[in-house]
């Protein structure tokens, strides 16, 4: 078989009448005597094949009798318009040239237990819901992209590996570099605020690791973050740039991926709504509503998933928890110049019960502050001193964020856990496949 002459299922629109052939797998098959219906997939879409008896010669009709769940075939047929079909067209099969016949395929039409499917994850992602996930995951990466680089963002990698952390190490996966201590990075964030005093707006776009031991639907070990830093952008800019830059991914995977949404059983309209700008509550307002629903939460400690589920459910869109209080914040975060007990940060909490998505905040532009900070948090002068240097040479207003780009999968899909939105997740207990 000539693959140089094959035709892919996402283009036979442009194909109607004529024949054509297909490197595919066969899904799933069904069969009313003299007419067999194969459902194909080849990664980029999904079409029936109709197999008639009468309209193929007995070796043809045989090959289609012997295919099992996925077995990998050559299907030549005649496109044609069907309007009861999902992709609007069905393939009239002529010829069959099989590759290989499947035997005792692993996850049948039947249920399966999430510890059978993650065991075989390489295979579950074959699946209909499991590919539209990450279809749409593909397309939240090309609208985040896209928007930083329309936007004059430079794409900056900060290192993998650290010789120390910006929010401590006690979470941190720990290595040797040669004869040095270092981790695996949890964040790129300190580095991005170099990067931005040289070329004034940057993100990254990369793995972190954190080596906690949760088990909740939220958290990954190895997840995937998108971290811009701002050069003469404060509090308030850097909140305008986030919801802007939400409604944009989400309007992009609405627009691209509707089909996808359906398959995975996504109500569109929720997300439809994800308009800027997002209401905003300070903290102080955040406890006080927390109050009125019954927790019992003194003010100066954090949120956790009820309380921030509580808040969220008062609000059709994302919403932005503002000036959280300097004790349980990163020491980078600047002061509220009017209340410097809370700083000048944000938590943006998407509905729905899918939590933060984005953390963000001005960060100390003054030298005598950040070395304060660095004698509270006990924070090591000399591994830091690079970091100093930013504030001695040159200092500005700079503000930044980051976006969890698993979660923010979840979110957009309507998935019940984090685990669904990578191809291969790393979880407490997982390493495998």
């Amino acid at each position: 078989m000539q693959t140089s002459n094959l035709t892919t299922i996402r283009d036979v629109a442009g194909k109607v009448g004529e024949t054509v052939v297909i490197g595919c797998w066969l899904q799933g098959k069904r069969s009313s005597g003299k007419i067999q219906f194969l459902k194909l997939r080849d990664g980029l879409g999904f079409i029936q094949g109709v197999l008639a008896k009468s309209d193929v010669d007995e070796e043809t009709w045989a090959a289609a009798q012997k295919l099992t769940q996925e077995s990998s075939l050559y299907v030549t047929g005649i496109v044609r318009e069907e309007p009861r079909s999902p992709s609007g067209y069905e393939l009239t099969v002529t010829g069959i040239q099989t590759i290989q016949v499947t035997e005792e395929y692993p996850i049948t039409p039947k249920e399966h237990g999430i510890d059978f499917l993650m065991d075989r994850r390489h295979l579950w992602l074959r699946s209909p819901k499991q590919r539209a996930i990450m279809v749409v995951r593909a397309q939240i990466i090309r609208a985040i992209q896209q928007f930083f680089d329309e936007r004059g963002f430079t794409l900056v990698d900060p290192p993998v590996l650290t010789p120390s952390s910006c929010e401590g190490t006690t979470n941190l996966f720990h290595t040797k570099y040669f004869d040095e201590d270092a981790y695996l990075t949890q964040s790129g964030q300190l580095y991005m605020e170099a990067a931005a005093m040289a070329l004034g707006k940057v993100y990254s776009f990369g793995p972190t690791f954190r080596a906690e031991k949760s088990k909740t639907r939220r958290h990954l070990i190895e997840f995937w973050m998108i971290e811009p830093e701002m050069a003469f952008v404060d509090h308030e800019q850097n909140l305008q740039v986030q919801e802007q830059f939400i409604s944009f991914v989400v309007q992009s995977v609405v627009a691209s991926c509707r089909t996808e949404l359906e398959t995975i059983g996504r109500d569109v309209s929720k997300l439809e709504q994800v308009q800027a700008p997002f209401p905003r509550i300070t903290y102080d307002e955040a406890i006080e509503l927390l109050h009125k629903e019954g927790f019992d939460l003194p003010w100066g400690e954090d949120f956790g998933a009820p309380h921030e589920t509580a808040i969220a459910e008062k609000f059709d869109r994302p919403v932005f928890i503002t000036h959280y209080p300097a004790s349980f914040k990163a020491f980078y975060m600047k002061p509220d110049p009017t209340r410097p007990e809370v700083v000048l940060c944000a938590d943006l909490i998407a509905p729905e019960g899918y939590g933060e998505i984005i953390g963000g905040s001005q960060r100390i532009d003054d030298p005598e502050l950040m070395a304060q900070r660095f004698q509270e948090h006990e924070l090591s002068e000399e591994a830091y001193a690079w970091y100093m240097d930013l504030r001695r040479y040159g200092t500005v207003p700079h503000s930044g964020f980051g976006l969890g780009l698993e979660r923010t999968v979840a979110w957009i899909c309507g998935l019940e856990h984090v685990r669904e939105t990578i191809a291969f997740p790393r979880t407490l207990y997982r390493l495998y496949p």
